[in-house]
């Protein structure tokens, strides 16, 4: 018989309800009073930080979304470079739809275009292909992750350096 490996989980709402949770034995003493200890085969979650305040979304889908809505910003910026060398009369009616119209909001920017007019139909059709081309084939995932992780760091590393330096100055 081969005795699974087990595994300490924090106890947090989001694992409670869980899948993970059911198969879970509790376990407590003094150095893990909230914890379960759990078979190494069931899925495991529970290494993640429950973050309060996302109830209709997960934080990654609200970036997500901020990325979606960036997309949009650069394909508009991408589509215009483009129109401003070949084709000016477009470029100047985009340059007015957009000195008019918010891009907080890629999907509603696209959708306002395209109902501007047919010809402002095509030119939503053209940022919508390269929000697209440019999210699958240009964007580079990995540096995001990397940029973000670094930033992180190195500005935990400098708050801390500088509150160090103010509260060890000796007067």
């Amino acid at each position: 018989m081969v005795i699974p490996k087990l595994l300490l989980c924090p106890i947090s709402p989001g694992f409670i309800s869980s899948p993970v949770y059911s198969s879970c034995r509790r376990f407590s003493s003094n150095r893990f009073p909230a914890y379960r200890v759990c078979p190494r085969s069931s899925p495991i979650r529970c290494h993640k930080m429950f973050v309060p305040g996302f109830p209709e979304m997960s934080p990654e889908a609200k970036a997500a979304g901020q990325l979606h809505t960036f997309f949009t910003y650069l394909a508009v910026k991408i589509v215009l470079a483009q129109l401003q060398s070949y084709n000016k009369e477009a470029y100047g009616e985009l340059m007015e739809f957009v000195s008019r119209t918010s891009l907080n909001d890629g999907d509603k920017f696209c959708a306002s275009l395209m109902r501007e007019s047919p010809r402002h139909k095509g030119l939503a059709m053209r940022i919508m292909e390269v929000r697209s081309a440019y999210a699958q084939l240009d964007f580079e995932w990995e540096k995001l992750r990397k940029l973000v992780l670094e930033n992180a760091n190195e500005s935990n590393k400098k708050l801390m350096r500088d509150y160090i330096s103010e509260t060890s100055r000796v007067e």
